[in-house]
């Protein structure tokens, strides 16, 4: 479990480097890189709330069915 701990960290941390010298070797101006990055950040929030309401849904559908079956009428 720790080596997964281990890998993640260095994952994201690699991710995060990444993403900073990328920005700052970006070729447009700043205005212009800030707001593609706001664009960007929106979507994936937005993809994650579209994700997480998805997943709310099947999980509430999967605990009535059971609730369902343990109870029978």
């Amino acid at each position: 479990m720790r080596k997964v701990l281990n890998f993640l960290f260095g994952l994201s941390l690699g991710a995060l480097v990444g993403a900073t010298i990328g920005v700052f070797l970006a070729p447009q101006p700043g205005d212009e890189v800030q707001a593609s990055l706001r664009t960007r950040l929106n979507a994936v929030v937005e993809e994650g709330r579209r994700a997480a309401a998805e997943r709310r849904a099947e999980l509430e559908a999967q605990f009535a069915e059971a609730k369902r079956i343990a109870r029978p009428s």
